[in-house]
């Protein structure tokens, strides 16, 4: 075991600077803890050839820090649209509104855009219309990610009839009520605080933004926030062999939820960071203006939208736990998919690229997915076809056919309620820009995305909770 000085990290082609000095302490403390020296060198040389994932490595941060700034590339200087949108499929357009395909063709313009395609539910967004999939090179957008990152679905299955929600309403509805927490300011305190090991991610301190969101997380583990975000019961008819439950209809717990104020603070940080960036890029997409994944801030957002993405995933696992528990059932099969996220995935002809989705599911050769509907209509279970063209992607849900303000000065409270009780479904909280009447309806949805995946099972909803919202009386 023998101590690795400057002159063997230059032999094995480390450049001369203060890059050196770190990979020297660096090694010190892996010699002391037994290591040979061949092991770290290969560790060394691992972190230089991809040191993105070791910006929250206790150890390698600094030197996957000094590599990213050693090898980033400087920003394009001209941010130049192509003069005309690059082609791309659209499913579903007699169900799409012409603002959500404008703000498509906008973004198929930008210089880093190779590939896109508009699924049946798109509406207009910000930035990206919702049902967006933009494909970039080397490059990831804050705002095509979207504000909520890794908002997504988790479905879990129970062997048990849905007439238990007949029998008992009472129970199911305040297993609902007391177990979740709605809303841009709820938290849990005290002994209802949830733990889960994505608290004790070396992620939260790559940064300083996630140091301090890190009390963010704590404080709203196991929490839902507002709009279209949900829990429900209802009933789950399975149409094939799959968790070890023959097709039938069972008991289910569905729910949409996302990263909280931990997602939005860091979409709110980098997305002002990538304008700054591109303050020549045309003022119509300013708000697409994207970060080189050979940039410092590019690695840290990449960094900080895949903690998201596990804390999303902790959140609902958390509130799937406490209602099922509250119930007295333990689930036998879950399935669940991020649907405000962006991948590093490969194209058809080898290139590898950024796949943005925002608000679309994952469709990947058998994957699986969920597709809800709206507070009073079905939801479906889809296994992905793997379509090429659609950059393997399908709907993230319905899809806004009325945008809140209009839904909240078009539907009467009774409206709603009539088409809800004709539903056979009992709301708990919800607000009225929420109602299914905003909706597409999710039946066409499907339909226009036959060629993109597959229906397994179908979800009726019998209990929703959502949020109280302005406007739900």
């Amino acid at each position: 075991m023998g101590i690795i000085t400057g002159k063997i990290l230059k032999l094995n082609n480390w450049p001369d600077g203060k890059i050196i000095g770190i990979a020297k302490s660096i090694s010190a403390q892996l010699t002391a803890q037994g290591l040979e020296r061949d092991a770290i060198l290969s560790q060394l040389d691992a972190v230089r050839q991809d040191p993105g994932p070791f910006l929250a490595d206790p150890i390698m941060a600094d030197l996957a820090r000094e590599c990213i700034r050693l090898t980033q590339k400087d920003e394009p200087s001209a941010d130049i649209l192509h003069e005309s949108p690059i082609s791309y499929p659209i499913w579903g357009r007699d169900q799409i509104d012409d603002g959500a395909v404008a703000q498509m063709d906008a973004a198929m313009r930008l210089p880093v855009s190779v590939a896109g395609a508009l699924m049946p539910d798109a509406h207009v967004g910000y930035g990206l219309p919702i049902g967006g999939v933009l494909a970039t090179d080397n490059a990831v957008i804050p705002y095509a990610v979207g504000v909520d990152i890794a908002c997504r679905m988790r479905l879990s299955l129970y062997d048990v009839s849905p007439h238990l929600l007949g029998q008992k309403p009472g129970m199911f509805e305040d297993a609902l009520w007391n177990e979740t927490a709605f809303g841009m300011g709820a938290k849990w305190t005290g002994s209802k605080k949830a733990q889960h090991a994505v608290l004790d991610d070396d992620a939260w301190y790559a940064t300083s933004q996630l140091k301090m969101l890190k009390d963010t997380a704590m404080n709203q583990l196991g929490t839902s926030g507002t709009g279209n975000h949900f829990v429900e019961f209802g009933s789950f008819h399975l149409t094939e062999p799959m968790f070890g439950l023959k097709p039938g209809i069972y008991l289910a717990l569905l729910s949409h939820s996302g990263s909280r104020g931990v997602g939005a603070k860091i979409a709110d940080r980098y997305s002002k960071i990538a304008r700054e960036k591109h303050p020549d890029l045309d003022k119509s997409v300013s708000y697409l203006s994207w970060l080189s994944l050979d940039s410092e801030d590019g690695q840290e957002y990449w960094l900080s939208m895949e903690l998201a993405g596990r804390f999303a995933s902790a959140n609902h696992y958390i509130i799937h736990q406490r209602v099922a528990a509250a119930v007295g059932l333990k689930e036998v099969g879950v399935v669940e998919n991020h649907h405000n996220f962006a991948w590093k995935e490969k194209l058809p002809d080898g290139r590898t690229v950024i796949v943005h989705r925002k608000g679309a599911t994952p469709a990947g050769v058998g994957v699986l997915g969920i597709i809800p509907g709206s507070m009073g209509d079905a939801g479906y279970l889809v296994r992905g076809k793997g379509i090429a063209s659609s950059l393997e992607s399908a709907s993230h849900g319905a899809g806004r056919q009325m945008s809140r303000r209009v839904a909240l000065n078009s539907i009467s409270k009774s409206a709603r309620d009539e088409y809800l009780k004709k539903n056979d479904v009992i709301l708990l909280g919800g607000g009225m820009d929420e109602s299914p009447q905003a909706y597409k309806p999710i039946e066409a949805v499907i339909r226009a995305q036959t060629e993109l995946v597959d229906v397994l099972g179908k979800f009726t909803p019998r209990i929703v909770r959502m949020a109280d919202e302005p406007g739900d009386n």
